[in-house]
């Protein structure tokens, strides 16, 4: 499925979290929402972005902002992930899974973030690391591709900080 481009409807979504306490987009509707998929939890990258985020947090919030991360791994190690790195916001689980017992990311899919990968000429599917500034009218305000993660935080934070509201 193709990315979603800014100017678009945000695809809505309903996922667990971290504690098992289901997230949905319309919840957030009238607020900025940042949505970052990541390929997986406790992995160096990953926690250096997801830790950007948390650091940053007090300034998201007071900007209005919502910070949910997603990713392909269930809720338990979410959870782990999370309580490691003292994680203050939701981090959601698409975990849906095939009749073969593959990952089947619904979410991911919608947003175009589920992608065929390649490692030492091994190809298999994964999630390729963007990240979505969803603004107060529920569009796409803003992506960032393939994101380069130190300094990442901030360059979003920078984007809410320029949303018309």
């Amino acid at each position: 499925m193709a990315r979603i481009e800014p100017g678009r409807k945000a695809p809505a979504f309903s996922l667990k979290d971290q504690d098992g306490v289901t997230h949905k987009l319309s919840d957030y509707a009238g607020s900025p929402v940042v949505l970052f998929f990541y390929p997986k939890d406790s992995t160096s990258g990953c926690t250096d972005e997801a830790c950007q985020f948390r650091d940053l947090g007090t300034k998201f919030r007071k900007l209005g902002a919502t910070v949910l991360g997603i990713s392909i791994l269930p809720p338990k190690s979410k959870k782990k992930f999370a309580d490691a790195n003292d994680l203050d916001y939701p981090l959601l689980a698409d975990d849906a899974t095939n009749d073969e017992g593959k990952p089947d990311p619904k979410v991911c899919a919608k947003y175009g973030v589920w992608v065929e990968k390649s490692m030492y000429g091994r190809k298999y599917m994964g999630i390729e690391r963007v990240t979505f500034l969803i603004g107060p009218d529920g569009k796409v305000a803003q992506r960032w591709d393939k994101v380069k993660v130190p300094g990442h935080g901030a360059e979003v934070l920078e984007a809410v900080s320029e949303l018309d509201r």
